[in-house]
């Protein structure tokens, strides 16, 4: 994965997206995005994903435009895969939904302007904290295409989306903050320790107790509420079925710490 390092302490990954200069996403930057979250989704060695980029200026500038042109062209070019030329914006799907669908919960630390695709990755974090740099904007409307609106929804609204999408306008991080769309602005010397510090409280928890919550939580997301909490329940069912749910039990009366075993 050229265009991403994974980093594990302490059962918490770093993922880092680095292609200089702005970390514009190519159909490489997009496999390597999608191939980090999926292996750590197969793999016990983390419970909590921190998802970031590298720089101090710039999360995402969005979509490689010359390299989605050249997906979306009817004859691709010489080094375009078979799914490329049937389905340009497969790429893409699949690395929002890796993030979004990975079985960890994944903390989005945003340390610059996140555009376009940018914003996209980001609405697909389970929670996300900003650098007092960072800055949102949906410019597709400004490069003759269009796409990410309805991930926006999901972390903005369809007021703020509908504002942002028709004027292709940066938003700060105060006013997401304000909004409630993100969980806090710091420093950019505090990001990665924020992002770490409410990891740690996450990574303290059953690890397949995470999983079966992120899991729970994705699918009763778009459900009425009397269809949602009954498949709550049935989460709860599988759940306690487990030995961490009755370790989890035990450790809360004798007020201990639990030992966790994935079983």
């Amino acid at each position: 994965m050229s265009h991403v390092g994974v980093e594990i302490v302490d059962e918490i990954a770093t993922v880092t997206f680095d292609r200089p200069p702005v970390n514009a996403l190519d159909a490489a930057a997009f496999r390597d995005i999608t191939a980090a979250f999926t292996n750590l989704g197969r793999s016990k060695d983390a419970k909590v994903a921190i998802f970031t980029a590298g720089g101090d200026r710039i999360f995402c500038a969005g979509v490689d435009l010359q390299d989605s042109a050249r997906r979306h062209s009817l004859q691709g070019s010489g080094d375009a895969s078979v799914v490329d030329v049937l389905d340009a914006g497969a790429v893409a799907r699949e690395c929002f939904w890796s993030i979004l669908d990975c079985p960890l919960p994944v903390i989005g630390a945003i340390n610059g302007a996140a555009v376009g695709a940018g914003v996209a990755m980001t609405a697909c974090c389970d929670v996300v904290i900003a650098s007092d740099r960072a800055r949102f904007a949906m410019t597709e409307i400004n490069a003759g295409v269009l796409g990410g609106g309805r991930l926006l929804q999901r972390m903005a609204g369809p007021a703020l989306t509908r504002r942002m999408f028709f004027t292709g306008e940066f938003v700060s991080a105060a006013e997401f903050a304000e909004r409630g769309v993100i969980d806090r602005v710091v420093s950019p010397e505090e990001l990665l320790p924020a992002a770490r510090q409410l990891a740690l409280v996450m990574a303290s928890k059953s690890p397949l107790g995470l999983r079966l919550a992120k899991e729970s939580l994705n699918r009763v997301e778009d459900l009425p509420l009397k269809d949602g909490y009954r498949m709550e329940q049935d989460y709860t069912n599988r759940m306690t079925r487990f030995n961490d749910s009755v370790e989890a039990r035990k450790a809360y009366l004798e007020k201990r710490d639990p030992e966790w075993t994935w079983t």
